[in-house]
């Protein structure tokens, strides 16, 4: 596999608080269900109780989760708009997985067809980032994406946040607001069966992404290649 380059990852309990919001949408637990107690969860996730409650705090003051004294911590709702990973639809076979991201390089790129896309000028320029993507640290799918270069004049790796729609918000001064999908099948580059350890041109399931910011304007567009056996393309509407 590339080299891997770091990013500034999520919180822990951010982490947790969204693998739990990724799950009940998923519907292992229904509104009204009960959790797990605290110490049989945390043991689960293989994390600290007080990182556990503080990832529980988040998703009852967000109103997905009811905190009944003496009781336990309940389903109140399914996750809306409102999660960090809202827009991204690749789940483990099982539902959910907390997901995570690497970095394999940064570059500034002029593929014309991309341009088209988020109506650049000709002589404009783009970054492209491409990616390894993982549901709960298992290796799922390969990311390429692409923004103006207009947004920054010079970027690294270290710069960005795992969650490139949170990078935009703090960084560029605008959030993603919608998306559209497009998924077809197609014999996957070079660079991404040599990643995910796949026969040359294997054809596999292909996302064509275009992001909208709140102010109406495209600012990215992506290719993202899943492994089918590992997991899977969801779309929920709530």
């Amino acid at each position: 596999m590339e080299k891997k380059n770091k990013t500034n990852q999520l919180p822990l309990y951010i982490q947790i608080s969204e693998l739990l919001n990724r799950e009940i949408a998923a519907g292992h637990w229904l509104p009204g269900d009960r959790l797990p107690i605290e110490a049989e969860l945390a043991a689960k996730l293989g994390v600290a109780i007080g990182t556990l409650r503080k990832a529980l705090k988040k998703l009852e003051e967000d109103g997905f989760l009811e905190r009944r004294q003496g009781s336990g911590n309940y389903v109140k709702r399914a996750p809306g708009g409102r999660a960090i990973y809202q827009f991204f639809h690749l789940e483990t076979l099982e539902g959910g997985g907390v997901p995570t991201a690497d970095i394999l390089s940064v570059t500034i790129d002029d593929d014309e067809f991309v341009k088209r896309q988020l109506n650049i000028e000709a002589d404009g320029k783009l970054w492209c980032i491409k990616r390894a993507r993982y549901l709960n640290r298992e290796l799922v799918a390969m990311e390429q994406i692409w923004f103006k270069h207009a947004h920054a004049p010079t970027l690294k790796p270290k710069d960005l946040h795992e969650s490139l729609y949170l990078h935009y918000r703090d960084n560029f001064s605008f959030w993603i607001s919608r998306v559209e999908d497009e998924v077809d099948c197609a014999p996957a580059p070079k660079w991404v069966t040599d990643n995910l350890e796949l026969a040359p041109e294997t054809t596999m399931p292909k996302v064509h992404r275009r992001s909208w910011s709140n102010e109406g304007n495209i600012e990215e567009f992506s290719f993202t290649w899943y492994d089918p056996a590992k997991c899977r393309y969801v779309a929920r509407w709530h």
